[in-house]
């Protein structure tokens, strides 16, 4: 059964920074694509990072460009998101997602708030 689950979330003034973690369960981490997602309130999910099975490869949507970071550390299975120079608008709850096996998957999310 796969099983995600999101921790590190907080409540944090705007600059600065937090570190999310998901771990994950019930699948061979190792061997997938995994994303990291968020929703802010009355809006859509927007994906944020992904990375590629053996971390070599990230991508970012251009809003956390060069502020988040997004790793993996496939002998512990675990996905962390490093966020840095946090703004306003990077509040929301932030999902680990990924596609396993056809089916789309995602934790139950982190609250982050961001305050002036």
């Amino acid at each position: 059964q796969v099983q995600l689950v999101e921790s590190g979330g907080a409540r944090v003034q705007a600059g600065g920074s937090l570190r999310l973690s998901c771990a994950a369960e019930g699948f061979t981490f190792e061997h997938f694509y995994m994303n990291w997602v968020r929703q802010s309130p009355g809006k859509e999910f927007e994906w944020v990072a992904g990375i590629n099975s053996d971390g070599t490869y990230t991508r970012y949507a251009d809003s956390v460009k060069g502020r988040f970071t997004i790793s993996r550390d496939n002998g512990k299975n675990i996905l962390y998101l490093q966020m840095n120079s946090l703004k306003i608008e990077d509040s929301g709850v932030y999902y680990c997602k990924s596609d396993i096996w056809g089916s789309s998957y995602r934790g139950e999310g982190t609250q982050v708030t961001v305050s002036s």
